[in-house]
């Protein structure tokens, strides 16, 4: 039995242990096509390995799920129910703390409407996996990308201008049917979260707080998403959306963060009134929104006075919160704000 058979067995073995723990190694046998004899010693490693735990006797073993577990499915996208995918198909062979589960569960349910609704593709592949430590999630699916999706949608030039509008949230290429809220909280729920598309690639890390950086792309068509929660993160669900509600609710969705490093590439500099108003797109949506200077030294005459004089007088209604600025920069923000 070699690595790579064991490797194979492991995408499914977790399920197969739940539903045939007294007769695990006949279902091997009965899958794999293995002899008996074959399928026992994959299982005794499997068992050393920790993807399965077994009791009963010599003669008559039971095996059940270890700490090491891991469900994959593909499904076709055509009248695809993400909640029925997940109760029959994943919830019921994973042991989550109750509010990691309740995290897990809404990411999944998200990103897989995510492609049901919005990638165009024709499949989806779905991995979830438990460690001793973490909740790992990856979503992919062959449609046309992200990023495309929402340059397409809203007329933009490249990914990272299509990063920079999905980290405000409340960003939807379907609004007559969502509000954008889905990928964004997800991405809030996760200690590392990567967004891969055509070769594009986007990931947060909780650790560094809101920040996006550019990640290494994969060479495939479509969109890939991948989570892991700590198992003993003291996030839930109920905190994540209460801290994007003025009023800590969770139940409005009326503050956002604009990081000003997604706006532009290395070297550059933010000069213009054009990304000025790049950076103001839909934060009219918004009640408050904090402008977060984090990696930006220094910025145009310009592009300050378009954003926070310009736009802040015409949509007084929003509350431009500038943040981690450097001396000069809060100098002439203050500066234009007093024209």
């Amino acid at each position: 039995m070699t690595r790579l058979v064991l490797d194979q067995l492991t995408l499914w073995i977790t399920a197969a242990a739940n539903e045939h723990g007294l007769d695990l190694a006949s279902y091997v046998e009965e899958r794999t096509g293995a002899s008996r004899r074959a399928a026992q010693a994959a299982l005794k490693r499997l068992v050393d390995a920790q993807w399965l735990v077994r009791s009963g006797t010599g003669r008559r073993p039971m095996y059940a799920p270890g700490p090491l577990r891991q469900v994959v499915r593909s499904f076709t996208l055509h009248q695809l129910q993400e909640d029925v995918a997940w109760q029959r198909d994943f919830a019921p062979h994973f042991d989550f703390p109750r509010h990691v589960q309740r995290m897990v569960q809404h990411a999944f349910t998200e990103l897989v409407n995510n492609a049901i609704d919005h990638s165009g593709g024709t499949s989806v592949t779905v991995s979830l996996r438990q460690t001793p430590r973490h909740a790992q999630l990856l979503v992919s699916d062959d449609g046309c990308g992200v990023f495309e999706k929402i340059c397409g949608t809203y007329e933009l030039t490249d990914a990272q201008h299509a990063m920079l509008e999905l980290s405000k949230g409340r960003l939807t290429t379907q609004p007559q049917a969502h509000t954008g809220r889905g990928l964004f909280f997800s991405s809030q729920l996760a200690d590392v979260f990567d967004i891969h598309a055509n070769g594009k690639a986007f990931q947060r890390r909780a650790w560094e707080g809101n920040a996006w950086q550019p990640g290494r792309g994969l060479s495939r068509q479509g969109s890939s998403i991948y989570m892991a929660v700590s198992l003993d993160t003291s996030r839930t669900l109920d905190q994540v959306l209460g801290q994007w509600s003025i009023d800590g609710s969770g139940i409005a969705f009326d503050q956002t963060r604009v990081m000003l490093q997604l706006v532009v590439g290395p070297g550059q500099m933010l000069d213009s009134r054009a990304q000025a108003r790049r950076v103001a797109t839909r934060l009219p949506q918004f009640k408050r929104a904090e402008v977060d200077f984090a990696g930006v030294e220094d910025v145009g005459h310009a592009f300050a006075d378009e954003l926070f004089r310009v736009f802040a007088k015409a949509h007084q209604e929003v509350e431009l919160v500038p943040v981690n600025m450097s001396p000069r920069v809060a100098a002439l923000v203050e500066a234009v704000k007093n024209v």
